[in-house]
């Protein structure tokens, strides 16, 4: 067939400062796999929220076997025929696997009541034409995550899906578990099924895809065949836009190594990650998702526990058993949640400010709240923080002046070492360009920064020398100096490696 089963046409989706998607185009036909393919942050996620009818569009048209449909709720999408299987299941631990499968849809008997003994042999028949091997009448939470997968598609052929989309479904998954969901795919496929597979894995995409879509800042850019393109072509389409004259200009002197992780490892997340970051240098950590660049800034900064190597700060080993000893170090952490990892949002500024520093501000065990405002001054001050008053609560920020917040509550600690997880994740470009300055700021008084990022201009706009991580290991560290954004897509995505390296 060469009718397209579902089509996307001038979907617009605005969130209040930021537009997600503009004017977006996707086809998706029966019995191919179109692979989604973009940046973090490109819109690929927003989209798929308007498929599954969790977002309404702004403007655009979808429809559906030629018929425009409106999905204004996930129900309606998923009467529509379209399902979802993501990187991280959303089924129900406490349920059966084949309550998981006919969720909402289980067949009833004359009284209308559910027909449970239809539905276990039915959930049976389908789970064995998959080879799944798996047990209708078990709970989901006895089973794996690879496992849970095969639920989630089991459930999408229960209700003959037309449109499955899979959202990094093999980011949790062993290269068995992989090749066992390439085989499902492919059955998928010759069930007719038109398959919308997001991937950064180049390996991938031209191993299952046969058409691409690529997005870049809530745009579509290019589509077409796989076999009609190269990676680099797409990697040229990924990234395509200048990154010059963006950043602010920064003149700090770079000195001595001030922190280094020697080899450090996780039993889950990473494996042998060594780097170093000097005096007055803002190291760069890029990769894609799953690469566990943020899980090896949260094993230094004390949240989680390594299962090997060593952290050196100023020439001393240190051992953070908690964030309150990396804290006393003098290493300190703002965390790409800043929702929920950064800031208490039903407590004032002037609280969330002095909160790591009471020992500064308190006095015979009692708070001084004179101390706390002058301290929360100080430093919201020196980012521009725009607030009514430092009583104002932090929920009512917007989200570029809550991440001023988290910084400031840092800085008021006068570290060595801040680590900045997506510093500027989801504020708006003015707030963006008061964040990237105020770096240049803190590497210019002597600090060191390690920031971790996802958006390539920002990697190559603000970062001294680069570490680029894959599935939890160090590819490379290189010299900002004439690096090109296609070079760190290269080596995240694992795109010739060798060459590059």
């Amino acid at each position: 067939m060469t009718e397209p089963i579902l089509t996307l046409s001038g979907i617009t989706k605005t969130f209040p400062g930021v537009r997600a998607l503009h004017n977006v185009a996707l086809e998706l036909f029966p019995g191919q796999v179109t692979a989604l393919i973009g940046e973090n942050g490109a819109g690929k996620s927003t989209l798929v929220k308007v498929m599954t009818g969790i977002y309404q569009p702004d403007a655009g048209q979808i429809t559906v076997g030629g018929e425009p449909v409106s999905l204004p709720t996930a129900h309606a999408a998923f009467a529509a025929g379209v399902t979802a299987i993501h990187q991280e299941t959303v089924l129900f631990d406490e349920l059966t696997v084949a309550e998981n499968i006919y969720l909402g849809h289980a067949p009833r008997n004359r009284f209308g009541l559910i027909d449970w003994t239809t539905m276990r042999n039915e959930a049976r028949l389908t789970l064995e034409s998959m080879a799944a091997g798996i047990d209708p009448d078990i709970k989901l939470k006895e089973l794996g995550i690879a496992k849970k997968h095969l639920v989630a598609v089991a459930r999408a052929l229960s209700i003959d899906a037309q449109i499955v989309i899979m959202d990094e479904p093999t980011a949790a998954l062993s290269q068995k578990e992989i090749e066992e969901l390439y085989v499902l795919i492919e059955l998928l496929k010759q069930d007719g099924k038109a398959i919308l597979f997001i991937s950064h894995k180049f390996d991938e995409i031209y191993r299952i895809a046969d058409r691409y879509t690529v997005f870049r800042d809530g745009e579509m850019v290019g589509a077409g065949l796989i076999k009609d393109t190269t990676q680099n072509q797409i990697v040229q389409m990924m990234v395509g836009r200048s990154v010059d004259h963006i950043f602010p200009a920064r003149t700090a002197q770079i000195g001595d190594v001030v922190l280094e992780a020697k080899g450090l490892s996780h039993p889950t997340e990473f494996d042998d990650v060594s780097f170093a970051v000097r005096k007055g240098e803002i190291l760069g950590f890029y990769g894609l998702v799953g690469a566990g660049r943020s899980e090896v800034m949260q094993a230094v900064f004390g949240m989680t526990q390594t299962s090997g190597g060593t952290i050196v700060l100023d020439g001393k080993t240190i051992a953070s058993k908690s964030a309150a000893d990396a804290v006393e170090a003098g290493i300190v952490y703002v965390p790409e949640e800043r929702g929920k990892q950064g800031v208490i949002t039903s407590q004032p500024i002037f609280k969330n400010v002095s909160l790591p520093s009471l020992k500064k501000t308190g006095k015979s065990g009692f708070l001084r709240m004179a101390e706390e405002f002058a301290l929360a001054r100080t430093y919201t001050e020196r980012l521009d923080l725009r607030a009514s008053s430092l009583s104002q609560d932090v929920s009512t920020l917007s989200g570029g002046n809550q991440q001023k917040v988290v910084i400031a509550k840092w800085l008021a600690t006068n570290p060595k070492v801040i680590i900045l997880d997506e510093p500027t994740k989801g504020i708006d470009i003015g707030s963006k360009a008061a964040v990237h300055g105020f770096m240049g700021e803190l590497v210019a008084q002597g600090l060191s920064v390690i920031m971790v990022s996802s958006e390539l201009p920002e990697v190559l706009g603000m970062s001294d020398r680069i570490v680029v991580m894959r599935e939890g290991r160090v590819i490379a560290t290189l010299d900002n100096k004439g690096l090109k954004p296609e070079t760190l897509v290269r080596l995240a995505a694992g795109i010739a490696e060798e060459a590059a390296a």
